[in-house]
């Protein structure tokens, strides 16, 4: 009875412990010294494609494994029983029946009787196939991204990839087709292992539903996974072409950039009619993703050697990418002993449409311009964008005469001259042009467009609308610009400029309220120059920013030495350009000018203008609620002649509205006028604003703006712009 109960709770053990050895993932086994298996539980059976461990029973690897390999494992095992040597956490590499390569995690160790003595071993064994997977795909993805990193060739990169998909899909032939620029069409990118005849018939094919797997998955934005080409509708016109090549099967992924736009589509091609297994999904999933990233970044790369030679709006030719061509062009002429001409174009009043309807209008008009030009230009002739609304043309053919030049600049200004519309507004443009030829007017590119230059500011001078040719006279009065430039820049180092102030009134009271800074200069030959005769160039050549800080500085400063000598507080306003408003540190710089002069921000206001800030509404607001945060008051000067958005002027953080001097000029007798003054009066006070108008001059004018409203006034009626002297004794009362 003992023996029988003993007996059966050996069987018991027995049983629970072959359940458990056979509930471990991992390869557990026993062998003998001759290798042979002894003991095993399922998931060795399993790793060898047996169906039991009971199969594994007295068998060696030799019976399962390629000879080379089982060869291998045999010896590593011998030195583990007769040489006392132990493997722990080995990985070793084998294939299984089917050729798939499997690689795995190994510990053994000797097996040991109650004497001591080498009777086998013990071993376990762990699948690591994925993980090596894994890591194989990372490495091979940070290669393939340093490649893309190195600006590697579009090319290789794809080609690297998807030869690393085919090493880890048996059977599997992979591509990557690139969408064209239209978005219609499908090309091929790469294709290591598809053969070069179908690759070649479907180059081109137009994506849309049914156009096989590619064309199809394009088309709807999803994947599209064919399991049996000859059955599928999708490849009803494609089935003929692909049947020699033994394909059954493809399975397609769109491929995406960044803002959600198909870049192409990655596929696999099976010779099986089946569907795409999870590792092969996987894998798809990760070309797919490398894929994007490499095209992505080839067409980064290409729109920046784009933009290096051409104009980002236009697509013209740069300023840069003209010189060369220019030189080739005078080459050409001078073998031939002919003449080649540079045409410098400005486009008349062009800052009316930024200011009148924005930039994207304006943007819009200068890409219209383009395509005008290019349209009346032949294969000989570039033209190119050199700034702004300025073009320059080059006439490779431009005769002995100006004839030749003449009837092309004719044509140029034809097409630009033809009406726009643009958001129900026509415009008619004209151009200025300014002509100089090689080799007459000069022999290098710089100087023939210097001096196209020279002859296009001839015709702005002369009105516009015109062309003027180049002579040497006009390159006198180009140096004389630049010479006055330069004493402007002298001027500035030596103090040479100084402000007036013209009182501002309340309608209300009659006592001064603030005063408006008004810049002249001083210059040492010319005498007192009034801003119209150098303001102009100032902000041509972006000394505006410079002289504009020096006014802030100085208006703040001689505030606060008013109000340090006991004059009345005033506010005093300063006009602000559109290049310094445009600065990226202008919040800084007034707040400097603030804390430098110690004038409370209070006493300070900034004009800005309609135009101004309609240039970069969003953009401009922000600035204004910084400034307005700092504690300055902020108007909108010459009010009423830009093109502001009313439904927007709500949301301006502003404080006053200045009435421009041409709807003051004929007050009160203008109809017109007298109706705007007055709207905009209301309008002011509506928004909370309070409104001031300058340019009064008569009695007549004061008391139509104290009828409707007006709260300050600013002309000649209460003053001139005045020296700080002539002021202070007006504030005294003297």
């Amino acid at each position: 009875m003992s023996k029988t109960r003993h007996s059966s709770n050996n069987d018991v053990q027995a049983m629970l412990l072959r359940a458990l050895i056979d509930q471990v993932p991992d390869q557990l086994f026993a062998k003998d010294c001759e290798s042979r298996f002894v003991v095993a539980n399922e998931a060795a059976a399993r790793a060898v494609g047996q169906s039991a461990s009971h199969a594994l029973i007295g068998k060696t690897d030799l019976d399962f494994y390629e000879e080379s390999v089982a060869h291998t494992l045999l010896q590593q095992e011998r030195a583990v029983m007769f040489e006392g040597l132990s493997f722990v956490d080995v990985e070793e590499r084998s294939w299984d029946q089917s050729e798939r390569e499997k690689w795995h995690i190994a510990t053994k160790l000797p097996l040991r009787n109650g004497r001591g003595e080498v009777i086998g071993l013990v071993g376990c064994c762990r699948d690591i196939t994925s993980r090596k997977r894994e890591e194989r795909l990372r490495a091979g993805e940070a290669a393939i991204l340093e490649c893309i990193a190195g600006s590697a060739d579009i090319a290789d990169v794809l080609d690297t990839l998807l030869r690393l998909v085919e090493v880890e899909c048996s059977g599997i032939s992979a591509t990557v087709l690139l969408l064209d620029e239209e978005g219609r069409r499908l090309h091929s990118g790469c294709a290591p292992s598809l053969p070069h005849s179908w690759i070649h018939a479907v180059d081109g094919v137009v994506i849309g539903e049914g156009v096989g797997s590619c064309g199809t998955a394009a088309f709807r934005r999803e994947p599209v996974i064919v399991t049996d080409i000859e059955t599928d509708p999708l490849w009803e016109e494609f089935r003929d072409l692909i049947r020699p090549y033994g394909f059954m099967a493809c399975w397609s992924w769109p491929i995406f950039a960044a803002d959600g736009s198909v870049l192409g589509t990655t596929a696999m091609y099976c010779t099986e009619a089946r569907g795409p297994t999870p590792t092969e999904t996987r894998l798809a999933a990760f070309a797919t993703h490398v894929a994007g990233i490499a095209i992505q970044r080839k067409k980064s790369d290409d729109r920046i050697r784009f933009l290096a030679q051409n104009d980002a709006l236009t697509s013209l030719p740069n300023r840069f990418r003209l010189e060369p061509v220019i030189n080739h062009a005078i080459r050409n002429a001078a073998m031939r002993q002919s003449e080649a001409a540079i045409v410098f174009v400005d486009i008349d009043g062009f800052k009316n449409v930024n200011d009148d309807l924005g930039h994207r209008a304006g943007d819009h008009v200068l890409r219209v311009i383009a395509e005008r030009m290019l349209s009346v230009l032949d294969a000989r002739e570039t033209a190119a964008r050199f700034g702004g609304d300025e073009f320059v043309v080059l006439l490779r053919e431009a005769g002995l005469d100006n004839s030749v030049t003449l009837a092309r600049v004719a044509a140029l200004r034809a097409a630009v001259g033809a009406p726009i519309i643009i958001d129900g507004h026509t415009f008619h443009l004209t151009t200025s042009m300014g002509v100089a030829h090689y080799p007459r007017d000069g022999e290098t590119p710089e100087v023939l467009i210097a001096n196209a230059h020279a002859a296009l500011f001839r015709a702005k001078e002369l009105g516009r609308d015109n062309v003027q040719f180049f002579t040497i006279e006009m390159k006198l009065g180009l140096e004389g610009r630049l010479f006055r430039q330069e004493e402007m820049r002298r001027g500035l180092r030596h103090e040479e400029f100084i402000l007036y102030y013209q009182p501002q009134v309340s309608l209300t009271t009659g006592l001064m309220i603030g005063v408006e800074a008004l810049v002249r200069w001083q210059h040492p030959t010319l005498g007192l120059l009034a801003p119209g005769e150098f303001v102009a160039l100032a902000e041509q050549t972006g000394l505006i920013v410079k002289l504009g800080d020096w006014v802030l500085r100085t208006a703040c400063r001689q505030n606060k030495a008013w109000q340090e000598a006991g004059l009345p507080p005033l506010v005093v306003s300063v006009n602000v350009s559109a290049r310094q408003f445009r600065e990226r540190d202008w919040v800084a710089r007034v707040a400097a000018a603030l804390a430098e002069s110690g004038l409370d921000p209070q006493w300070l206001e900034l004009e800005l203008t309609e135009s101004l800030i309609m240039q970069d509404p969003r953009r401009a607001v922000t600035t204004m609620q910084e400034l307005r945060d700092l504690g300055v008051q902020i108007a909108i000067d010459d009010f009423g002649t830009g093109y502001s958005n009313l439904s927007s002027l709500k949301t301006f953080p502003i404080n006053r509205l200045k009435i421009d001097q041409s709807f003051i000029r004929n007050l009160p007798d203008d109809q017109g006028d007298s109706a705007i003054t007055a709207a905009v009066i209301a309008l002011g006070h509506q928004l909370g604003l309070s409104v001031i108008a300058e340019g009064v001059e008569t009695r007549e004018q004061m008391t139509f703006l104290q009828q409707k409203g007006c709260d300050d006034m600013q002309g000649y009626l209460y003053g001139r712009p005045m020296p700080v002297g002539d002021l202070q004794d007006m504030l005294r009362g003297s």
